[in-house]
């Protein structure tokens, strides 16, 4: 005999939330840099400002201080965290280490019509690079890599990359100023490795590309020593 379940039936969650509308909204301007290092937040603020209760925001909140964005300090002011250079390695290492698999998957498993879907990102980013629009070029290259890991059956590789690069993604934007077409560049390498199923050269660009943010981060930490924490540089 069948017992019927207490539950009732949900309406399709395909909406984004207000919480989730708040983070991605914070999360861009941090990562804009529009609210720079050391930016104080309020709960009460950022709620008034946005129209919006204080409990999505102290959801944002959190979910921002667990991707390295926020510093939450009790009975102190919450802050936009400075750029940790070591944290900018550890994601190095750790997008290295995953993302060199992924293109490796990618020259074996990727269809003709995947290639076509990455060809048009990349279409993309050379407008962006012509327009001089440092922040859709960010977007798409987060899109390239996404879309590689995904199309790939390696989704859970970009969950990774996604919780560990924060402060990876902050030096990232700031070297656009001076490295869009360096990053590009990689990227038609890496693509066409991939498109060619050479498994080694896919590797090797990728490891290339991910590579100049160890070069990247001496000048950008010149250039903006005020938005990095105090530490040794490595």
């Amino acid at each position: 005999m069948s017992v019927s379940s207490p539950l009732r039936t949900l309406e399709p969650l395909n909406r984004p939330s207000v919480a989730d509308t708040v983070f991605d909204e914070l999360h861009s301007q941090i990562l804009l840099l529009e609210l720079p290092p050391g930016t104080k937040m309020s709960e009460v603020e950022v709620a008034r400002a946005l129209g919006v209760s204080r409990q999505p925001v102290r959801d944002a909140f959190y979910r921002l201080s667990k991707l390295g964005f926020l510093s939450i300090r009790p009975q102190r002011a919450t802050l936009v965290s400075q750029i940790s250079s070591t944290g900018v390695l550890q994601a190095r290492f750790v997008r290295n280490a995953l993302e060199a698999e992924t293109v490796r998957t990618a020259c074996r498993v990727l269809t003709e019509a995947d290639h076509a879907a990455l060809d048009v990102i990349l279409e993309k980013q050379r407008q962006a690079v012509e327009a001089k629009d440092p922040v859709s070029f960010h977007g798409f290259d987060d899109q390239f890599h996404k879309e590689i890991c995904e199309r790939s059956g390696l989704s859970f590789a970009w969950d990774i990359i996604r919780e560990n690069k924060a402060h990876m993604d902050r030096v990232r934007f700031l070297s656009l100023s001076f490295a869009s077409q360096d990053a590009f560049g990689d990227h038609l390498e890496v693509m066409d490795a991939i498109r060619a199923r050479d498994e080694d050269r896919a590797m090797h660009h990728m490891r290339i590309h991910l590579s100049r943010i160890k070069e990247q981060i001496v000048r950008i930490r010149s250039d903006h020593e005020r938005y990095f924490a105090d530490e040794p540089e490595t």
